[in-house]
């Protein structure tokens, strides 16, 4: 297999795993808004962050469209544990095991180690540099 065919999988699998991720946060934001209005509102926000993210990703920018996806795939991540802990403002610790939930965990934390790997796998690739004369030769 070659690098462009692993590229292409690795953008559609990041493009994917982010809409997923605003996808959820759409489904729930109802319930959110009944919650508390900045929650749900943070819920759309998430959402509108994924669908940027994922058209950055399809569009091959690496530094907004991948970062942009991890801050809105590992902010959601750690939203959700810190809800579960000690609440948000105005609000009691929400359930732990809510189907929704577990599957936004699970739809996070595999584009957030995929947005890691993609990361190090481009930074680690060898570089090959052309030697160029003043003349302007090769």
């Amino acid at each position: 297999m070659d690098s462009n065919t692993l590229s292409k999988k690795v953008m559609w699998a990041g493009i994917i795993l982010i809409l997923l991720t605003g996808l959820i946060h759409v489904i729930d934001a109802p319930s959110s808004f009944g919650d508390a209005t900045y929650k749900g509102l943070l819920f759309v926000a998430n959402a509108l962050g994924a669908l940027v993210s994922a058209v950055g990703i399809y569009r091959g920018s690496r530094s907004w469209g991948w970062g942009l996806g991890l801050l809105v795939a590992g902010g959601a991540f750690v939203m959700y544990i810190i809800s579960r802990t000690v609440g948000l403002p105005g609000l009691e610790p929400d359930v732990w095991l809510e189907p929704l939930g577990i599957a936004s965990l699970i739809v996070e934390a595999l584009f957030v180690g995929l947005t890691l790997w993609a990361m190090a796998r481009r930074t680690t690739t060898p570089v090959v540099q052309r030697n160029v004369s003043r003349e302007g030769g090769v």
